[in-house]
């Protein structure tokens, strides 16, 4: 029986913590970066802001990924 990625990571954001923190990070994330690309223009200092928020959104959904192709071939 599979599971697919959305009920997989439901089931994730419920019974693994460390999941559940990853996942809430990337949302802080993007809802900065949302913030941030509202604005009609960024300073120097939120141009460099945006770009290590880039990074580390992805490097946390690369985690979450890796999370997830654990747990479907377990």
């Amino acid at each position: 029986m599979s599971v697919d990625t959305h009920e997989l990571r439901e089931l994730l954001l419920q019974s693994d913590q460390e999941f559940r923190e990853i996942a809430l990070k990337h949302h802080e994330l993007d809802d900065r970066l949302h913030e941030l690309s509202a604005r009609p223009f960024l300073s120097e200092s939120e141009q460099l802001e945006e770009i290590q928020l880039k990074k580390k959104k992805l490097h946390l959904k690369d985690q979450m990924e890796d999370r997830l192709r654990r747990r479907r071939s377990a």
